[in-house]
């Protein structure tokens, strides 16, 4: 890795967010994409973040994040929902790749979250395997709409926070990583407007360090 050989839980959510800020302020350094870059990752990579991140299609990670080649294992999904081969990809990233950082990422107008909440609130059915995703992100709708929330962000920061909650309730491998301060999982939410990602939720570093949103 570039920047830092052996980064702990905060280095890696500061390289992250630096990145950003670079994005958002068009000043990108595009690090890591270079042919040399290229050679160097070829025996082995050594990512310094999980990216669990939703499949749409303009939250790309490496280029929000102004990162590059081998920085970033990145795991997406419609919602950013998370079935077995998610969690074990999630879990691959973090134990034997060894990152100290596992991301779940949102953003504002989520389709995901959006059809939710007309299936939720107006019955509206979906077809196919869209109905599997949208019984994944029930929960995090009804919990919001439970907190009597009515704000898109709301519902987005909700889904969030439960996608966090989530995985280390069914992932005892990071659940254990966090617990011996190996490895923080944060939420962070994405603004597609200005390019922004802000510090919803982050387990395993001190919610007031980590510029946790109130």
């Amino acid at each position: 890795m570039s920047d830092i050989q052996t980064p702990t839980p905060r280095d890696a959510l500061e390289m992250l967010l630096g990145g950003n800020q670079r994005f958002v302020a068009g000043t990108p350094e595009h690090p890591n994409q270079d042919a040399a870059r290229r050679t160097e990752t070829v025996p082995a990579q050594n990512p310094f973040a999980v990216i669990f991140g939703c499949s749409d299609s303009r939250l790309a990670a490496e280029i929000i994040f102004d990162r590059g080649l081998g920085d970033l294992f990145v795991v997406r999904t419609a919602g950013h929902v998370a079935g077995p081969e998610v969690l074990g990809s999630i879990e691959y990233g973090a134990s034997v790749l060894g990152a100290p950082l596992v991301v779940v990422l949102g953003h504002d107008a989520c389709g995901a979250v959006a059809a939710t909440r007309s299936a939720v609130e107006d019955g509206t059915a979906a077809g196919g395997y869209v109905r599997d995703v949208i019984e994944r992100v029930t929960p995090s709708v009804l919990a919001a709409r439970a907190a009597g929330h009515t704000e898109d962000a709301d519902f987005i920061a909700a889904h969030i926070r439960l996608t966090v909650d989530l995985l280390l309730e069914r992932s005892r491998v990071l659940a254990e990583e966090v617990e011996a301060g190996r490895m923080a999982v944060v939420g962070l939410s994405y603004r597609l407007a200005d390019g922004t990602a802000r510090v919803v939720t982050a387990r395993g570093l001190d919610p007031v360090l980590a510029g946790v949103a109130s």
